[in-house]
């Protein structure tokens, strides 16, 4: 991978390095998030939809469009989930996906080190939007379970609009400062300077997020990274999955994790651009539209 240049070294501090860290610069604010409790146990049932019913794919478009996510049963091979993928979206091929555009997702037990790579191990991941690092992420994300873990290894999803209007309710100043332009540099040499928050022209915003070691950020927001870390973590819910069972989701609105697990746990993945209109994001709640920072796209 190529080298950061020296000027963008100079713009961007380390990333967090714990979630408890110790930020003497931080703003010395309380804390409160407010939060819709949800059973764990009705996620995926209020969001499935049956791929089996006539009109499958316009129910599925238009819960993207008002929620951005959708659950999916019936798919334990990897033909159907190429099968539906391809559905409703143009699966886009990209640096760990195989000759079908699918990726394989399990503990190959070699890249478990490796920055940008904690996918293919064991350990837990932290909330982030699936390629955060290129210019244009994938807009959609299918995930399917073909293998449960022995212990552990359940999906976690967090809803960005819900960490965006919790920050501008109880940090404002933290949801400012995360949209404001060039503030963050997201993958290696040849990442991505971009911003948390995006606001497009419209005031829909995009949400763009990932705390591993490929995350820079600009010293305007480092004092807000722990507010957004905790976050983004306080309203994830659960999503255990079944064999056939997985998620769709919009990657410009939901951010995904997922706990540490032992066994051979395997899931397939399918990333693409949908095959009918989206628009960007989520609308914000209206508290945190007021003198909008308007953000370049990316």
């Amino acid at each position: 991978m190529g080298e950061l240049p020296e000027s963008t070294i100079r713009r961007f501090t380390p990333a967090l390095a714990a979630p408890n860290s110790e930020n003497t610069t931080a703003p010395r604010r309380s804390f409160r998030m407010r939060r819709v409790h949800e059973p764990y146990a009705d996620v995926f049932a209020r969001n499935r939809i049956d791929l089996t019913a006539t009109g499958a794919e316009a129910r599925i478009a238009g819960r993207l469009r008002k929620t951005g996510l959708v659950t999916v049963d019936g798919l334990a091979s990897r033909a159907a989930v190429l099968a539906f993928a391809t559905r409703i979206m143009n699966v886009v091929p990209h640096r760990d996906s195989e000759p079908d555009g699918l990726t394989t997702i399990c503990d190959n037990r070699r890249d478990a080190h490796r920055a940008g790579f904690a996918g293919f191990s064991n350990g837990p991941l932290d909330p982030h939007t699936e390629r955060s690092g290129t210019p244009n992420p994938p807009r959609l994300m299918l995930l399917v379970c073909g293998q449960t873990a022995v212990v552990g290894g359940e999906c976690l999803l967090t809803d960005g609009q819900a960490v965006h209007s919790g920050l501008f309710a109880d940090e404002r100043q933290a949801g400012l400062a995360l949209a404001q332009p060039r503030t963050a540099f997201f993958g290696a040499g040849d990442g991505h300077t971009t911003q948390v928050f995006t606001v497009h022209d419209d005031l829909r915003v995009s949400v763009r997020l990932r705390f591993d070691g490929l995350a820079r950020w600009n010293p305007i927001v480092h004092p807000y990274l722990p507010q957004l870390r905790a976050a983004a973590v306080h309203h994830q819910v659960r999503l255990p999955l079944a064999l056939g069972q997985g998620y769709l989701l919009d990657n410009e609105r939901w951010l995904h994790a997922r706990r540490a697990f032992t066994g051979d746990r395997l899931f397939w993945r399918a990333l693409g651009e949908p095959l009918f209109p989206m628009p960007h994001g989520f609308v914000p709640a209206r508290a945190s539209v007021r003198t909008p920072v308007l953000s370049e796209a990316g």
